[in-house]
């Protein structure tokens, strides 16, 4: 028994998950449009009672949520992370008007979240954020002008987590939070054409009207809002990557198993097994970590920021690398588009990017350990 053995609940609750991803969600998912937001989807994960767990579960119990459906539907996981990304600092830092006006829509599956942190020239650097939010007048109001990139989401989502710099030259610290609902006057947004298949646009602010209101937290502090968000997440991010990870290394498993090769069967070569005991190691470790970092944050154990990044860290390499050695494994038919790996191999790249690359993690981690 390691320390983070799954009881049976649990164990039972991520089989049921699977089966749903399965049977349930990933029918609706194939009949989405790639890169655009599938709101049947959506709306399902919201009537199976999915979308309420971003809100009431703790970091552990999201990872297995996420990391089961990324298993048998990464459509479904994607979209069920980037409502509780997109919606949690509504959550834990906003009015009680904006949680009345907005948690519900999410929780249904009837309102489309988006986190717009980062920008054209402030991706990995979220601290240079260009996004201007200058005075209106004397009426407290603000006015949004710039540009954000690489939004989840965008441009279809109906309501935008956006931060913008209140403070001229003050780094993180003249950052604030918005929620900004897409039929503001003077926000635009066009679609972005990436490999990886789930919707990413890029937003453009032309004057955009906030007030105290749409505030997130406090004024100036909104780069806590986006880190205390990203901390939530990163370790499930680490979960998305199992899941894929378990994914290739099942499906490799099969076909080894089963494919004729130099009089025997493939996994009967050494340097195959070899291969696989590798794959199945690293998955594991990587799983291990990412649970060990999500049971700190619930247990509100320090070094969060330094756990999460390693979580995140290991597991969406490793997942790169499982999948990466599964093509190979599989030859050719991997490659043939529509085939399981094809997907995983699209999908398994963004991961090691978004939300902090993996040099970021790397930073944060060395920054923790000196610190």
């Amino acid at each position: 028994m390691t320390a983070f053995s799954l009881n049976p609940d649990q164990t039972a609750r991520c089989a049921e998950l699977r089966t749903l991803a399965a049977e349930r969600l990933r029918p609706l998912a194939e009949k989405g449009d790639p890169g655009h937001v599938n709101r049947p989807l959506v709306a399902a994960l919201g009537e199976l009672g999915l979308l309420e767990g971003l809100f009431t579960s703790g970091a552990l119990d999201l990872c297995l949520m996420r990391e089961s459906l990324a298993y048998a539907c990464t459509e479904a996981e994607t979209a069920l992370a980037l409502q509780g990304l997109g919606a949690h600092p509504v959550h834990a830092h906003g009015s009680r008007a904006q949680r009345e006006r907005w948690l519900p829509q999410v929780r249904s599956g009837h309102a489309v979240a988006a986190f717009a942190l980062s920008e054209p020239g402030a991706g990995s650097d979220a601290a240079a954020l260009a996004l201007a939010a200058a005075p209106d007048g004397a009426s407290g109001d603000w006015r949004l002008t710039g540009e954000k990139c690489w939004i989840s989401n965008a441009p279809e989502a109906d309501f935008y987590t956006v931060f913008a710099r209140t403070a001229p030259d003050a780094g993180a610290r003249g950052v604030t939070a918005f929620l900004v609902p897409a039929d503001r006057a003077g926000l635009t947004g066009t679609p972005l054409d990436m490999l990886s298949p789930h919707p990413i646009g890029a937003l453009a602010f032309d004057g955009v009207r906030v007030g105290p209101d749409d505030v997130l937290g406090e004024v100036d502090r909104g780069f806590r809002v986006a880190m205390t968000t990203l901390n939530r997440f990163r370790p499930s991010v680490g979960a998305f990557a199992v899941g894929m990870a378990q994914a290739a290394l099942d499906a490799t498993l099969a076909h080894t198993a089963e494919r004729d090769a130099f009089g025997g069967k493939l996994k009967d070569l050494q340097a195959v097994g070899h291969q696989i005991a590798e794959m199945a190691t690293r998955t594991e470790a990587a799983r291990l970590m990412v649970y060990a970092a999500a049971s700190a944050y619930d247990a509100g154990a320090s070094g969060i920021a330094r756990r999460a990044a390693m979580a995140k860290l290991l597991a969406t390499e490793t997942a790169q690398y499982v999948v990466d050695a599964a093509v190979q494994l599989h030859g050719a038919r991997a490659l043939c588009r529509g085939h399981l790996l094809e997907h995983l191999y699209r999908e398994v790249r963004a991961p090691r990017i978004y939300e902090g690359a993996s040099e970021v993690q790397r930073s944060i981690i060395a920054k923790e350990l000196y610190g």
